[in-house]
């Protein structure tokens, strides 16, 4: 599995210094409807290390930083594109190439 950015998110972590991108998977259990999607954040190298030593993700190391995997079982494409989109002036997430 290969992981690539998109150039937006490129320079967004370069504008941000941020270097470690999380997958997580999240859920709703507090609704007559049960929603899960796959949750990518960028999180501290304190808590990459805490997600490492103590939660038993995954690590891949790409040019760029580090990408935490979950311990469970998520689907991976040979190829999983990163990228960045914005919703007005919020930034948020893309993925391709990953399924629960």
């Amino acid at each position: 599995m290969r992981f690539e950015y998109e150039p937006e998110l490129l320079a967004y972590m370069e504008k941000k210094k941020k270097r470690n991108i999380s997958i997580e998977v999240a859920s709703s259990d507090h609704s007559d409807i049960e929603i899960t999607e796959i949750y990518l954040r960028f999180v501290k190298d304190s808590y990459a290390d805490y997600l490492l030593e103590k939660k038993r993700y995954r690590l891949v190391e790409t040019s760029v930083g580090k990408i935490l995997l979950p311990p469970y079982h998520l689907v991976y494409d040979p190829v999983v594109t990163l990228g960045l989109k914005y919703f007005w002036i919020f930034p948020r997430f893309t993925y391709q190439g990953i399924r629960i």
